[in-house]
């Protein structure tokens, strides 16, 4: 190959008349050289494109292909490896080659098989559509400070977004963020697009199943829904970024409230306000909104009672569980009765077989054990107000000793050791808690969080028992010996 000057002058002499041989011999190159150079009809800079090369596992492109296919279809624990490929290649088709060309060649069909399914599509959604999905952040709720979930409903087409927290994410807590944003734009979208992990429901291939609270609740409002594809979150990538946007806008610092539902209720003129201009479109977003407004449906003439019902047997004392270790008292002269839960997303109603309303309480979430019956949901509270301590229903339902102990603290000494229990009530429970901190109060005189966490799982899980005896004897000779 000549370089391009090389080429310049050739043609140069050949204009001024030169002959071939003058030209070949001034050059140092052959006549072909010349006659090709001239002949040429285009000298564009060419894109110098890698020539693909023939490999030799092409032949089985199509074989290897069909076993990663099918490991897309199977748990991610139990599929091929570059190692298990090169076996069966070998052992089921004659294949002779190393292992490490098999590895290299399967790293690279991976790599273009990537390429395809990450490619993304522009989607285009229309005036009145929606996405909803779940997003995380710290709340400080009396005091304590809880993770919870918050529920976002955007608008793709405005990209306008509002926001409700619940303490979790089940299809009630769901239709009740629904219903509460609904009520607040004063309309009904026309399709939801959900999240594959909702607690609605979820989409497994091409069947779809959902709750029946929600199905009922989609039936009352009368709006579309689809789920998205696993692992596809870019079919609802406006929520998405809309979920960090809240966060980030309106959970910074972490907010401070005494009750979810007031905090809701300002939490939808909040979103509101974060109206801004469209980042494509360039008009303000509350005027794009405008236009979902006028595609949503109008809102039925009953509102959906959000509630799930259930059956429950009560015990002896006349509690009922829900929601695995979650005890809720009724009526004692109901004890061993059936009953009717009704399950909200905030609060929990009992009523008579024959629908005659016996109680409501506030919904419990979480592992931990919680029960009505004692004073433990008075502890957020407490904590918050330590002037009423001596008149407290914590104090009065403990144990003699710790009651006196506590007297005796200073205000900050008893907020702190308040805090404390409130930390393992949450974790362990009631009666596991009060039973640690005496525990913990006799053993080292004082109540610190470690000792009273050790205790009260030891408490929760029940003491051990042993078949034979414990005979700690010969731990004792050993560190005599030691010594």
């Amino acid at each position: 190959m000549i370089s391009m000057s090389m080429v310049y002058s050739i043609r140069q002499m050949r204009k001024r008349g030169d002959s071939i041989s003058a030209i070949a011999r001034q050059v140092g190159v052959s006549r072909n050289t010349v006659y090709a150079k001239l002949a040429e009809p285009d000298l564009s800079p060419q894109m110098p494109v890698k020539e693909p090369k023939e490999k030799m596992l092409d032949a089985y492109r199509p074989i290897i292909e069909s076993w990663l296919d099918e490991d897309a279809r199977t748990w991610r624990k139990q599929r091929h490896t570059a190692r298990r490929i090169w076996h069966r290649l070998r052992d089921e088709y004659g294949v002779e080659c190393c292992e490490s060309t098999v590895r290299h060649y399967v790293r690279e069909l991976k790599l273009q098989r990537k390429s395809l399914s990450d490619a993304y599509l522009d989607l285009v959604w229309s005036p009145g559509e929606a996405q909803a999905d779940f997003g995380e952040a710290d709340f400080c709720i009396l005091g304590a400070k809880r993770r919870m979930s918050f529920f976002v409903l955007s608008f793709p087409y405005s990209n306008m977004g509002f926001a409700q927290v619940f303490p979790s994410e089940n299809a009630e807590c769901v239709c009740q963020a629904l219903k509460q944003i609904f009520e607040y734009v004063g309309g009904i979208p026309s399709r939801i697009v959900f999240d594959n992990a909702t607690g609605v429901g979820r989409r497994v291939c091409d069947k779809v199943r959902t709750t029946g609270t929600f199905t009922a609740f989609a039936a009352h409002y009368g709006f579309a829904f689809s789920f998205c594809n696993p692992n596809s979150g870019y079919e609802k990538g406006n929520v998405e970024s809309k979920v960090r946007f809240i966060r980030n806008n309106l959970f910074v610092p972490i907010p401070r409230f005494c009750a979810i539902g007031s905090f809701n209720e300002r939490l939808l003129g909040r979103c509101d306000e974060l109206s801004k201009g469209h980042y494509l479109k360039g008009e303000d977003e509350k005027q794009l909104f405008m236009e979902d407004r006028i595609a949503m449906a109008g809102l039925p003439d009953a509102p959906f009672n959000v509630v799930r019902y259930v059956s429950c047997k009560a015990d002896k004392q006349g509690k009922i569980q829900v929601d695995g270790r979650h005890h809720y008292s009724t009526d004692p002269a109901l004890a061993g009765r059936q009953l009717i839960v009704g399950l909200g997303a905030m609060d929990v109603s009992v009523y008579t077989e024959e629908g005659e309303f016996v109680c409501r309480h506030e919904r419990q979430y979480g592992a931990g054990p919680t029960d009505t019956t004692n004073p433990a949901s008075q502890l957020p509270l407490l904590t918050m107000k330590l002037g009423a301590w001596k008149n407290s229903e914590v104090r009065d339902a403990m144990p003699d000793d710790l009651r006196r102990y506590l007297d005796d603290l200073d205000r900050h000494e008893l907020g702190s050791s308040l805090k404390i229990m409130r930390g393992q009530v949450e974790q362990h429970g009631w009666e596991a808690t009060i039973e640690a901190m005496g525990i913990a109060l006799r053993s080292t005189g004082r109540l610190d969080g470690a000792s009273i966490s050790v205790a009260a799982a030891r408490a929760e899980g029940g003491s051990i028992a042993y078949d034979e005896p414990v005979d700690l004897g010969v731990y004792d000779a050993a560190m005599r010996r030691a010594v």
